[in-house]
């Protein structure tokens, strides 16, 4: 054989090679699309959940997406996979990145008070005692005044009614107000609890950029990502792909899973930053590719990439995220939360354990209450949109779904590398 046959024939069986090793790639893939398919839709015959869309993408792409199971439970209309979820929290990433761009042009700063262009935050009381029984309490002066970071943090001291049994049950007395929902619990920056906090930063970009929430989400994040179904105010046209909001059954939310009655309408009076958005799995997963890619897609850019790493660092310090107890029905505790353990950032749960099969330590990540959740794993380079669409959030059943889906999404993309 002369050198260039020799030459020939070895290029000729590494292509083959490759094809072979493509093929197998291929094959993997496949098969973990196939496994992925058919554990949610598992899921949705047990009757674990009505319905569920849910999708994978990597920096360049989306990996996969299915959607199994009913939109209404009452009607048995099926699930597509346009269709537009009510994502609640999952409003507090954008809300975060939209102030996050005020910060980037100097408007404010991260340790400026939140006072200092919201006066209605000045003089806070934080709530001293508190006795169930009577509903009689005393507050005092905080001893510091709330920065940007506290809200943008959830250590600013606020809670919400599902995660204070004190602010379930506080009635101030005549005369008194209390800006967005009640006395502080704690001086800001003691301890993080989940909160009011990102209305707040939803007020500030208001205040900074003389828009409402949703024209300046429009035209600062959703036109350039080109997530046209994503809004406050769903339009009548698209109604009809809106998602039924259901609840279990019951006085505790453990039965059957059923249609909440009367259902909320298609318009919202007052956005607020904290939740309220409508959202499909597709437009969602482009917010999360855009952050994947340090703040641009497809050209657009959103951020800075050195804000985008900013967002994703620890804002806590030694302080720690807690496994909350829930104080009402429509939320059971929060279990997914590594307690003592995990850390905020600028708008995001931080994961510090490395569990087998599941996202990298950093990642980022957080949900809404009809259980609809993501996460971001800058070390894989790869996120996840899951989306169901009933109460309680952090149901045990839909907890499962996620898991199941989370250690699927791996196991595809270790197949296909």
């Amino acid at each position: 054989m002369t050198r260039k046959t020799a030459g020939i024939a070895f290029a000729a069986g590494a292509v083959f090679a490759a094809m072979i090793m493509t093929g197998a790639a291929n094959t993997q893939t496949s098969s973990a699309t196939a496994i992925l398919d058919a554990s949610l839709r598992a899921a949705v015959e047990r009757k674990d959940v009505p319905g569920v869309v849910a999708l994978v993408t990597d920096r360049e792409r989306v990996l996969y997406q299915g959607a199994f199971g009913v939109a209404d439970v009452a009607t048995g209309r099926p699930l597509a996979s346009d269709a537009l979820f009510r994502i609640a929290s999952m409003t507090k990433p954008v809300a975060s990145v939209a102030l996050m761009q005020l910060v980037e042009q100097g408007r404010l700063g991260l340790d400026d008070p939140a006072e200092k262009y919201l006066p209605e935050l000045g003089g806070l009381k934080v709530l001293e005692s508190f006795d169930a029984a009577s509903g009689a309490y005393r507050v005092r002066p905080a001893s510091r005044s709330a920065t940007v970071r506290h809200f943008l943090a959830h250590t600013s001291g606020l809670a919400y009614p599902f995660t204070s049994a004190a602010w379930r049950d506080f009635k101030p007395r005549a005369g008194e107000s209390y800006p967005f929902g009640g006395p502080l619990l704690f001086d800001p920056g003691e301890r993080w609890h989940y909160s009011t906090s990102t209305d707040v930063v939803g007020r500030l970009v208001e205040v900074l950029s003389g828009r409402k929430l949703e024209d300046y989400f429009r035209q600062h994040i959703f036109a350039p990502l080109k997530m046209d179904d994503t809004s406050y105010n769903v339009p009548e046209a698209k109604g009809p792909r809106l998602v039924a909001q259901q609840q279990r059954a019951g006085e505790r939310m453990d039965g059957a899973i059923e249609l909440q009655r009367p259902q909320p309408g298609l318009t919202l009076a007052a956005p607020v930053g904290g939740g309220g958005l409508a959202s499909t799995a597709s437009d969602y997963g482009r917010f999360v590719r855009m952050l994947l890619n340090g703040g641009a897609l497809d050209g657009a850019r959103v951020l800075k990439a050195e804000t985008v790493g900013l967002m994703g660092q620890n804002h806590i310090g030694a302080l720690s995220v807690p496994a909350l107890k829930s104080a009402l029905p429509r939320s059971a505790d929060f279990t997914f939360i590594a307690d003592g353990r995990d850390k905020w950032g600028l708008g995001f749960l931080i994961t510090v354990d490395r569990v087998p099969g599941k996202r990298s330590p950093g990642s980022l990540s957080w949900g809404g209450i009809n259980n609809t959740f993501f996460w971001i794993d800058p070390y894989r380079g790869i996120a996840g949109v899951i989306m169901m669409q009933y109460l309680p959030f952090a149901d045990a059943k839909a907890l499962a779904v996620l898991d199941t889906f989370e250690r699927g999404t791996y196991q595809l993309v270790s197949g296909g590398r």
